[in-house]
């Protein structure tokens, strides 16, 4: 009798991975309904981009746009870029019914996914934070000329940890598309992105709760003591409001995401009905953000109102650093909007601030 053994197959890196779906004939099912939503999602963005600059200028961009504004086109572009690289990625795969090859080329698609998605995790924190400070602490979060901070922070930092994840040879196929290599990248895709996804997704959650939790409790303050509500009040529970419409699309797109990498750390095998939910939420980014930019300026042109923008003068921020300015002058200068916005041809209402305006009449927003 010989005594046989059977070497078991060590896998090296994600190309020992079968292709997900040519086992059980549900290839197709995963990457064509994910292509038409990356096609669809695209086409939003672009037009989200396109809106924006026919109606605001792009000469004015970091000038006299609001921030909701330029957080419109940020996101926009960030869908942009990685519905290219994404579509590219699963388009291969579609026609090649194989991983993608050469293996610097999956890097290459990996690295953008990397990037584009930790971007807008970052930003939409920001943007969850910057309502929160503004209705609890009246603060305004600065961004520097030209957004430098914004942008150094939301794609910087991205940059730099996929740069690193590639050169480790972190990146590439996981079996679906090409991502964080699906054998040696595990670890890493875990703390880049199923750890983070989820803080950012909490933190988001809790903000959005607590910034409306705010909202409500000072428009009921104002109904019972039967008054009317400031002018930097006003501002900055628009403000609110409009950046508490980027959270909540930020949770439609990702949350199936999150719900796959908390499953995958209890378990080996997810269930493909999760997979297919990551491959459609997660690619609809932009068809979310050209909604809520939609819904921004259907609230505008409803009430008929012009909308524009102005710089703050000279005189105005020197005012900023002088001790002796009043309270209700600096609460002013500090609110979130940096709009005139005329309602009726005897009413003008100028706020001092850099966010988006949408303005309500007889000086109620509740």
């Amino acid at each position: 009798m010989v005594n046989s053994t059977v070497t078991p197959h060590v896998l090296r890196n994600g190309y020992d991975l079968p292709v997900y779906g040519l086992d059980n004939g549900t290839f197709y099912y995963i990457h064509i309904p994910a292509m038409i939503c990356i096609v669809t999602s695209f086409v939003c963005a672009v037009i989200a981009i396109v809106l924006s600059f026919r109606s605001r200028g792009y000469k004015s961009f970091f000038t006299k746009w609001s921030k909701s504004e330029r957080f419109v086109v940020y996101l926009a572009l960030c869908d942009a870029l990685f519905n290219v690289s994404h579509f590219t990625d699963h388009l291969h795969i579609a026609i090649a019914k194989n991983h993608v090859y050469p293996k610097e080329l999956c890097e290459f698609y990996g690295f953008n996914l990397a990037l584009f998605i930790t971007a807008q995790n970052l930003m939409v924190n920001i943007v969850a934070i910057n309502a929160f400070m503004l209705l609890y602490f009246n603060k305004n979060l600065e961004f520097g000329r030209y957004d430098w901070r914004l942008l150094a922070w939301t794609f910087g930092a991205p940059f730099i940890g996929a740069s690193i994840a590639g050169i480790a040879g972190q990146l590439g196929t996981n079996g679906a598309f090409c991502y964080f290599d699906g054998v040696k990248g595990v670890i890493t895709n875990i703390c880049f992105t199923t750890v983070p996804l989820l803080l950012v997704l909490v933190m988001n959650v809790i903000f959005y709760l607590l910034t409306w939790k705010r909202i409500h409790e000072q428009c009921r303050e104002i109904r019972q003591n039967l008054g009317k509500m400031s002018t930097a009040m006003r501002a900055s529970h628009r403000a609110a409001r409009a950046m508490s419409m980027f959270v909540a699309a930020f949770f439609v797109q990702w949350w199936a995401m999150a719900l796959y990498g908390v499953w995958n750390l209890a378990v080996d095998v997810v269930p493909q009905p999760v997979h297919h939910m990551v491959t459609t939420f997660s690619n609809i980014g932009g068809i979310l953000n050209l909604i809520v930019y939609r819904i921004i300026r259907k609230k505008q042109l409803s009430k008929g109102e012009v909308l524009s923008t102005e710089k703050l003068t000279k005189s105005t921020e020197a005012r900023h650093s002088h001790s002796h300015f009043s309270r209700n002058n600096t609460l002013h200068e500090n609110s979130m909007c940096d709009s005139q916005v005329t309602e009726q041809p005897s009413v003008t209402l100028k706020i001092m601030d850099n966010h988006l305006a949408v303005p309500t009449r007889n000086g109620h927003e509740c």
